[in-house]
């Protein structure tokens, strides 16, 4: 079966000046199109109709014959039906498939698909079309405005609209004639909307442009008890700054996938790094992030082996293996390495997005109010040893707001502390900047909260829940903490939050100014514009 392919792309582009032939994602627009056609499995004959110099050489270089066409056939008013006609009719051919250079986005495997579909169903004609239902208005016959629907209903529960693409029209034969390409077996084929681009001006190029150059991207992180769950949340927060979804792998053996909470992102659970590398290997992702804590060096070289043309960006990586990544990010503590990849310091932290909807708090004349979270796990059990404190009569003047984590492991049992009047114990909030902002003062792990409490000038008592947060470097007395180091003694913490809660409003405000002179707000674009840059 012969199967002929044809390209109109005449000169002289009003809109966009040299549409057919500017650049996008490095090669002239009328590339892909020319280029999707020579990988098809059925186009056998490939002809591009024109009166472009520029466009014939790109055709002759891409290997393409051209037909020359006519100046009436070039006028603004000549019918896109006659130039194919007046291209295909003396070749031979069982099918004419139109294909517009204004569709750089559409595959090569969803145009096999639909010429496959016209043969395998003897159709006249096929077109290229995405389903956008929709809520539309029009006028009737005597220029009323009238629905053109009989129900609201949501989107998903419309009716098929469907809307032609211009990405191809596949005909046969008997259907050509010098006026239609559109015979009696009509049918549409639906494609997606990142392949329905169909450049009309500036908006559709960028768009393009983007679509193009689209990244896939993956993550992998664990989180648990041990460990924490700091993980987890910065690797959701920072998904939602790619414009695509990415794919979130975790090791079933090492987490709970109830740390991810109730998000859409799609969460792949895996056995062990053997499954992983194999997915890896198949998937072969633009962008792969670990936030896995120390990596090895025969990981990392697994990894650039599962996935050659990857870039590779760890996150809290102190270990050999980070020497091998492209980027490494650590915003809990420094780093005296000065290569370029390396990025570390509270500069690199990422806020959760709700935070940056609060304001610094506003330092009160008296403390009332105290906030006191040890992160999501909590090992060393400090949400515990606080709560037996502040149970004491003698802190019954102030109201203490207690967040548990979602990895806590004797949630139950904390709860039972709500029976105080002055204490109100949460677990897995979704408001924590809320919760946070209400209060003068807070007690906290040396994580991500810490960060959190300074980002709103929040003074803070501070301590280490192991070894590796006691080297964490931005949570110290300098910048505006109290940091009271790993496992304090219950007589050391209480002296504290007193000292804290007792405190002066000048030495509070000194706290707060110190704590906003650290710019936590900028770190999420500098993570991400560094990422993109890759």
């Amino acid at each position: 079966m012969k199967i002929l392919a044809v390209i109109p792309a005449r000169a002289g582009s009003v809109g966009i000046p040299n549409k057919n032939i500017r650049l996008i994602g490095g090669k002239p627009m009328i590339y892909y199109s020319l280029d999707n056609a020579r990988k098809s499995e059925y186009i056998t004959d490939i002809v591009v109709t024109t009166d472009s110099p520029e466009v014939e050489i790109v055709a002759q270089q891409m290997g393409i014959s051209v037909h020359h066409r006519s100046a009436e056939l070039c006028d603004s008013k000549a019918t896109l039906d006659g130039v194919i006609y007046d291209a295909a009719k003396d070749r031979e051919f069982d099918y004419v498939v139109t294909m517009q250079p204004t569709s750089p986005t559409l595959k090569t495997s969803t145009l096999d698909a639909a010429i496959k579909y016209a043969i395998e169903n003897d159709l006249d004609t096929v077109i290229s079309a995405i389903n956008a239902p929709h809520l539309s208005w029009g006028r009737d016959e005597n220029g009323n405005l009238k629905p053109n629907y009989e129900k609201r209903l949501n989107r998903q529960y419309l009716p098929p609209n469907y809307m032609e693409t211009g990405a191809f029209v596949v005909t046969n034969r008997r259907a050509l004639k010098p006026g239609s390409r559109i015979g009696t077996k009509v049918e549409v084929f639906e494609i997606g909307s990142d392949e329905a681009v169909d450049i009309d001006n500036f908006q559709d190029l960028r768009t393009a442009e983007y679509l193009l150059g689209k990244k896939t991207v993956a993550f992998y992180v664990n989180g648990n008890n041990t460990r924490g769950t700091g993980h987890v949340y910065r690797a959701l927060e920072l998904s939602d700054e790619f414009y695509v979804k990415p794919d979130i792998y975790y090791d079933i053996n090492q987490t709970n996938p109830a740390i991810f909470g109730s998000t859409t992102h799609n969460l792949i659970p895996v056995n062990g790094i053997g499954e992983l590398f194999g997915i890896l290997r198949e998937k072969q992702y633009d962008i792969f992030i670990n936030d896995i804590l120390t990596t090895s060096i025969d990981y990392m070289i697994a990894l650039r082996q599962a996935m050659p043309n990857a870039k590779i960006i760890n996150f809290e990586d102190d270990g050999e293996g980070a020497y091998h990544a492209d980027l490494v990010f650590n915003a809990l503590f420094n780093n005296d390495n000065h290569s370029s990849k390396f990025h570390c310091g509270e500069r690199y932290f990422i806020a959760a997005k709700m935070f940056m909807m609060y304001e610094p708090i506003a330092v009160n004349d008296e403390v009332k109010n105290v906030f006191i979270s040890f992160g999501g796990a909590d090992p060393q059990n400090y949400s515990d040893r606080l709560l037996e404190i502040i149970r004491k009569p003698e802190y019954a003047k102030y109201n203490f707001t207690v967040v548990l984590g979602r990895a806590k492991h004797n949630v139950q049992q904390l709860m039972e502390y709500n029976k105080y009047e002055n204490i109100t114990v949460y677990h897995d909030v979704k408001n924590m900047p809320a919760l946070m902002a209400a209060c003068d003062v807070a007690v906290t792990s040396r994580g991500r909260t810490s960060y959190e409490l300074a980002l709103l000038g929040i003074p803070s008592i501070v301590m280490a829940q192991n070894k590796r947060e006691e080297n964490h470097g931005f949570v110290i007395n300098e910048n505006g903490f109290i940091y009271l180091g790993l496992n304090p003694n219950d007589r050391l913490i209480e002296s504290n939050l007193n000292l804290l809660m007792t405190m002066d409003k000048e030495s509070r405000e000194d706290y707060h100014s110190t704590l906003l002179k650290n710019d936590l707000r900028g770190g999420r674009h500098r993570v991400v514009s560094l990422i993109n840059d890759l």
